[in-house]
């Protein structure tokens, strides 16, 4: 009898306590049954930081909580590649940081925390190319500087994810996977965010579609659904006020039915291939917004992040994906 595939579930806990205090994320995440998490926005007792602005102590302090809480880092949520490709004024409010000093300090650090926290595993984005311009005649310059960061996450032991985001050069699965192509590199792999292509007035066809477009780079997926508003027009730009149309992963146009129906056939090659890089899984990775999200972050509230788990749950019983919550299996092989 064929082994069912099975995905370790994990998620972005800052979208749960409101005051993102660390023991008020890992109570949730504990109460959940679930065992690890995403890195990115938290308070360790200095008030709310990203993970990148993390002081040693800090570090410190996490690394305790994390063991007596019994809770893994599944990923670093660094906002790595979330600047602007060119230092040119596009009326976009995103900064510019010359790449040399980004690949040094904010590249470096990233790694240095994946390290700190026993994760394998950064996720990052593809750069801003100039605000109305097409992503397309950007390609090249982005994948230029992905390989480099690539480099420096292979000289660390440690794999660079990149999402598909609007507003970006990887904007859709077809710009991404180009990307993906031609930086070649094995320390870089690709992350699947539904919600981010609904987001965009993608229709479930055509999120099915990029997704497919993709499918071959995906080193693991972000969880996270859409509703689209017909009365919001698409003009380019993923603007504040599409960002109120998230809910759970059973009720929206990302196709998550069929596109995880699919990647349940992927699920047993991707997971060796992970295996050989001392990754323990397949992570499926909560990003609900179910209140709301932005630029840098989202917001469910604990009541909702625990909402988007079940629909999830739900959902991959239907399919037929099996998974683990609590792995401390999984942990123990991330701490070997």
């Amino acid at each position: 009898m064929r082994e069912t595939p099975k995905v370790i579930i994990s998620g972005f806990a800052d979208e749960g306590p409101k005051d993102k205090k660390a023991e008020a994320q890992l109570a949730m995440l504990a109460t959940l049954g679930m065992s690890h998490y995403s890195l990115r926005f938290v308070d360790v007792g200095q008030g709310v930081k990203n993970v990148m602005q993390l002081t040693q102590p800090e570090i410190a302090r996490l690394r305790q909580l994390h063991g007596e809480f019994g809770i893994a880092v599944a990923s670093i949520g660094s906002p790595i590649g979330k600047v602007k490709l060119l230092d040119v004024e596009d009326g976009s409010a995103n900064a510019y940081i010359p790449f040399d000093q980004y690949l040094q300090q904010d590249v470096q650090r990233a790694v240095d925390l994946a390290g700190e926290f026993e994760t394998r595993l950064i996720r990052g984005f593809s750069f801003y190319h100039p605000q109305g311009e097409d992503p397309a005649g950007y390609l090249e310059p982005a994948a230029e500087r992905l390989a480099q960061i690539a480099e420096v996450c292979s000289r660390g032991g440690t794999i660079f994810g990149l999402e598909v985001e609007a507003n970006l050069v990887g904007q859709n699965g077809r710009l991404l996977q180009k990307l993906y192509e031609m930086v070649d590199h094995p320390h870089l792999c690709l992350i699947f965010d539904g919600g981010n292509l609904s987001s965009q007035n993608f229709t479930p066809v055509e999120t099915l579609a990029e997704y497919h477009a993709m499918r071959e780079g995906i080193g693991w997926m972000h969880i996270k659904d859409y509703k689209i508003d017909p009365a919001l027009q698409w003009e380019g730009v993923v603007d504040e006020e599409r960002l109120k149309n998230f809910v759970p992963a059973d009720r929206g146009d990302s196709a998550h039915e069929a596109i995880l129906r699919d990647f349940r056939t992927r699920i047993p090659a991707l997971e060796h291939e992970l295996k050989q890089q001392r990754v323990p899984g397949v992570f499926l990775d909560l990003e609900p917004h179910l209140k709301g999200g932005g630029q840098f972050g989202g917001f469910s509230g604990v009541d909702g992040f625990g909402v988007a788990l079940r629909a999830l749950l739900n959902l991959l019983d239907y399919v037929g994906i099996g998974y683990a919550l609590t792995d401390y299996e999984a942990i123990a092989r991330q701490r070997d």
